[in-house]
């Protein structure tokens, strides 16, 4: 442990907070809330044998760590929700892709409001409902209920700001709309629909249907027959809708019944939303954790990370195991939903059937998706067999390696070589290049100078060559690779070339190339290992440049050596962001004085103005 560390832990407050454990490149790894941070944070470091292999790995990557006081545990327990979901910590239990649901948006801020779907929630007065896991059902149910209310779909201002008459478009004419926007419709008509849509999206069907009932029997006693007849068909509609649900929870009350499975470091957590005793509708998530992560904890981070977002909380919460935190948990959820939110764990009875059922459903998408993950395998291997087939080679070509050039002009040359095993990438054997012995613009022998480096190194190492080499390019390309193979005692090496014009497969010793169908596998492979060899080197040439840049507008600086360069550089990113960097940013720079701040400043705003002058 570091002397920062030591000092850090000495210092700790006893108040609530969330803690922030941090590895050596400042990245946060964990994220994580507690009642007394001193007592909390000190006890990760105390005892180390005694904890468990999750919070061993943590403790030996964490090098430093940051705290955030709050007035109560409360607030505690929702900033780390929310931290969470911003960071996605490494050792954290992850909502995998929570951010991406959709919502359904009321704009209730509007005089005549429409129905939206959205990405986020803000806090922008309107009325929102979510999040859908199942966005066509989602898509259904908008069309559902703006049809049968007659909501407006359009994107019109109304009324419009400058008073300019709008005309009704075909919806008002195959009675979908009301006609708001050439004022056929009363904005209290239209917010009555309105009301009615918020109802049925809160799980209130049986209150709407009696609402509707007791309007349909008014507008009946005043002999408005046409506008009694149109709430019928609403009230039979939404019947119709309620008698589809498949399970009656008895109660009329509002629940989410929750439940999980798990296998290695996937989980998948389902949710029934019964709404006034009826089941409406089914959530599916996915979590990532560590494989030895105990499930209480998997499921109460669902629990913090789900309802951080959740609109509108319904009375009653069923989970399958006790939680911790589960009194704090209750307090939070009942002040934002501003009513009691009881949490309960069945043990016997209809509940624990729900619960059972969900549980059930939660097991079966989880074997769904490691059947899917299964399958993938397999189709990867398919592919390498049938690139075997396509190419006539003797073995099942499991290793493959692809090699691309990339430079603009004559300057800032760069070649790749991305290796795939068994149709999938392995990054550890991905390779970058600096052309360094070819002058001008020649594209065989930059091929060739990063044949003879790589295989070079694979001859000193003593390992052989891999199943497959790819060239990016035809014939010409593919002969300088052969003649460089065979000086370095390759000669028996696999090596084709895969020109990009009309994915033509050009082989040694062979005039013709080879054509495969669009639909085959092997090409399809072939392919993606070309694009990423492609992206690959497109990727370390932006780099190279970038560096170069740099190099070339503070080279002749005095003060400016290597060190701080790269100083700047791993700071910023890159020469744009440094000439964009503010004095004060500058001087901000670890290792960077304040009159050698002042002097990169200086010369970069010259060159920035000098080069938006030029033309």
């Amino acid at each position: 442990m570091n002397q920062g560390l030591k000092l850090k832990l000495e210092n700790l407050p006893d108040t609530p907070g969330v803690y922030l454990f941090k590895n050596k490149a400042g990245q946060i790894i964990y994220i994580g809330k507690a009642k007394n941070l001193r007592h909390r944070v000190r006890s990760y470091f105390n005892s180390p044998h005694s904890h468990d292999r999750k919070t061993s790995r943590l403790i030996a990557a964490a090098s430093d760590f940051d705290l955030i006081v709050t007035d109560s545990e409360i607030e505690a327990l929702i900033l780390e929700a929310n931290l969470v979901k911003e960071h996605h910590p490494r050792y954290n239990i992850n909502l995998k892709d929570d951010k991406h649901f959709p919502y359904i948006k009321v704009t209730t801020r509007e005089p005549f409001p429409r129905l939206l779907v959205v990405r986020r929630l803000e806090k922008d007065g309107s009325r929102y409902f979510g999040p859908y896991t199942n966005s066509k059902s989602m898509r259904r149910t908008i069309t559902f209920l703006s049809r049968l209310f007659k909501i407006r779909t359009c994107h019109l201002t109304i009324p419009h700001p400058s008073g300019k008459v709008q005309k009704v478009c075909l919806d008002f004419h195959i009675g979908r709309c009301g006609g708001p926007c050439e004022n056929l419709q009363s904005q209290e008509d239209y917010s009555r629909n309105i009301d009615s849509v918020i109802m049925f999206l809160m799980g209130r069907s049986e209150a709407l249907i009696k609402e509707l009932s007791a309007r349909m029997e008014k507008s009946s006693k005043r002999m408005q027959f046409e506008q009694a007849a149109q709430i019928r068909d609403q009230i039979e509609a939404l019947t119709n809708m309620r008698q589809k649900q498949k399970v009656d929870a008895g109660q009329a009350v509002n629940r989410d019944i929750i439940a999980f499975a798990r296998e290695g470091s996937l989980t998948i957590v389902v949710i029934f939303q019964i709404r006034d005793g009826i089941l409406i509708g089914r959530q599916d998530f996915q979590l990532i954790s560590e494989v030895d992560e105990i499930d209480v904890e998997v499921i109460s981070a669902f629990i913090r990370q789900y309802y951080t977002d959740q609109p509108n909380l319904p009375e009653e919460l069923y989970f399958p195991v006790a939680v911790p935190d589960e009194e704090l948990i209750g307090q939070w959820l009942s002040t934002a939903a501003g009513q009691k939110v009881k949490i309960h764990t069945p043990q016997k009875g209809e509940k624990l059937r729900l619960v059972d059922m969900a549980a059930q459903n939660a097991r079966l998408l989880l074997d769904e998706i490691l059947i899917q993950r299964k399958q993938f395998k397999e189709r990867t291997s398919k592919a390498v067999q049938a690139l075997k087939e396509n190419l006539g080679l003797a073995d099942s070509p499991l290793t493959i390696a692809c090699v691309d050039i990339s430079n603009l002009g004559e300057s800032d040359a760069v070649g790749s070589l991305v290796f795939f095993d068994n149709g999938k990438p392995k990054k550890s054997e991905y390779r970058h290049f600096r052309i360094k012995g070819v002058k001008g613009q020649d594209d065989f022998a930059m091929m060739r100078e990063i044949i003879g480096r790589y295989f070079f190194r694979l001859n000193e190492e003593k390992r052989t060559g891999t199943d497959l080499l790819v060239v990016d390019g035809g014939k010409g390309q593919l002969s300088s690779v052969i003649r460089e193979l065979q000086s370095l005692g390759f000669e028996n090496q696999t090596v084709i070339g895969l020109a990009k014009k009309f994915e033509e497969i050009y082989f040694p010793n062979r005039s013709e190339p080879l054509t495969l169908p669009k639909s085959s596998p092997g090409l399809g492979l072939l392919k993606r290992i070309r694009d990423e060899a492609h992206r690959f080197a497109i990727e370390y040439n932006r780099k190279v440049r970038s560096q170069r840049t740099l190099k070339s507008s503070l080279d002749y600086l005095k003060g400016i050596g290597p060190k701080r360069r790269q100083l700047l550089l791993t700071h910023f990113g890159s020469l744009d962001r440094i000439r964009l960097a503010s004095l004060e940013e500058l001087s901000a720079v670890k290792g960077m004085p304040q009159n050698i701040a002042k002097l990169v400043f200086d010369t970069l705003h010259v060159t920035k103005k000098s080069d938006n002058s030029v033309g």
